[in-house]
């Protein structure tokens, strides 16, 4: 049986503040699955973190990236979140002068592999036996556009309608693709419901765009799909022969609190089997240090050694009158060799509660007394140390105090 190694890469989000984190693992990503020998390089959406321009160095530096791989097998790049990759703009990689072609998928269809290695759009009845591999590729889809074509009120309903019929549709190509030995691939950028962020919380509701079973009704042996920067996997044999759906999560590391490392997947792709292997980029370290109460300054210490060259972020939450107590040029200057340090306080206000009438009562003890009815506080040890405070010298209060700690 034929098979097809190919190289996934998601979630670049190329930036001009995220260039060198992006451009350190997705250099290191390319590098290393040229080396390893893949025949098709795939990108699922979010190349860049928001529009660019085409002279920035960000855009230039992906840009180069992409030719590399080009210049070694062919390459698609799909559409990703409209917020990050402006509609159009990855377009202009199609007129990257390489030694393979790049093939953009911006619309919902299929894209054939043909066995000289060029990308082929078919059509509902294209013959598709002659293909090297065969990719069915569900780019980010337009909401706004949908409920404009289909005037239905519950996009939510219409958007899954809409997939589960064109998924069905495609799966009668990806079953004679399967009877002709030849590998089938379902590209997507969007949320599987169920899947987990890359902060560790579960995605699960109506309003996500696929669902396991969905994905697995498209009839394809690898499922490549993008947006969630956390990899994860599934896989099932039901239907007679493997399937698997992965997300290789972000290509580097940009927000703290991410839990995990960063991958690039490299996968081997049969008719009927499945595989892949994900390989550890070389991402940042970012480390949170979270104190209830000021930054220990000893502890900062014990760990600012390993801490070289990472991202740490200094969190701590103080009450109001003591927000003075924290040193944070100290903080910056023992975490010296960190890449950055980020110190975030939540400053707890100062909750005062007035008792009507406190200020007229005759003494201190009966004033006491009042304060701690209104704050539920119990003053039953209190009131008579302030009657001794009120009628004794202090000499005398202070050998009390010495008789009841020596006796």
């Amino acid at each position: 049986m034929s098979s097809i190694k190919v190289g996934q890469f998601s979630d670049l989000h190329y930036a001009a503040n995220t260039l060198v984190e992006a451009d350190r693992c997705f250099g290191f990503a390319v590098e290393h699955a040229i080396s390893s020998g893949i025949e098709v390089a795939v990108i699922s959406g979010d190349s860049t973190d928001h529009a660019l321009d085409a002279h920035s160095p960000a855009f230039l530096a992906l840009a180069k990236r992409i030719q590399q791989l080009a210049n070694h097998c062919p390459v698609l790049v799909l559409q990703g979140t409209f917020s990050h990759e402006a509609p159009g703009m990855i377009r202009l990689f199609e007129l990257l002068g390489a030694k393979y072609s790049i093939a953009i998928a911006d619309k919902i269809g299929q894209i054939g592999l043909t066995n000289d290695l060029a990308w082929q759009f078919l059509e509902n009845d294209s013959d598709v036996s002659g293909m090297k591999a065969l990719f069915t590729v569900f780019p980010t889809i337009n909401k706004a556009d949908l409920i404009k074509s289909s005037g239905h009120e519950n996009v939510n309903e219409a958007l899954g309608n809409h997939l589960h019929n064109l998924i069905m549709q495609y799966s009668l190509n990806n079953e004679l693709a399967r009877k002709a030995d030849i590998p089938t691939i379902f590209v997507s950028h969007g949320t599987v419901d169920g899947c987990m962020t890359e902060h560790g919380v579960p995605m699960h509701g109506s309003d996500h765009e696929f669902s396991l079973g969905a994905i697995y009704q498209a009839s394809c042996s690898a499922g490549m799909i993008g947006h969630i920067h956390k990899h994860q996997h599934w896989e099932t044999d039901q239907s007679g022969y493997k399937q698997i759906v992965a997300y290789p999560g972000s290509i580097g590391r940009n927000h703290y609190g991410e839990l995990g490392e960063k991958h690039y997947l490299l996968w081997d792709i049969g008719s009927h089997d499945v595989s892949f292997e994900p390989v550890v980029t070389p991402s940042c370290k970012m480390i949170d240090l979270t104190f209830d109460g000021p930054p220990d300054l000893d502890q900062i210490a014990s760990v600012a050694a390993d801490v070289a060259n990472a991202f740490v972020r200094v969190r701590y939450c103080i009450d109001e009158e003591h927000k003075a107590s924290v040193d944070r040029d100290a903080i910056k200057k023992i975490l010296s060799l960190a890449a950055e340090v980020r110190i975030e306080g939540v400053i707890l206000p100062v909750q005062r509660q007035r008792a009507a009438g406190i200020s007229v009562l005759p003494s201190l003890s009966e004033q006491i007394q009042k304060w701690g009815e209104v704050t539920g506080t119990d003053t039953g040890e209190l009131i008579p140390r302030i009657s001794e405070l009120e009628s004794l010298p202090a000499l005398d209060i202070a050998e009390g105090i010495k008789k009841r700690i020596l006796s």
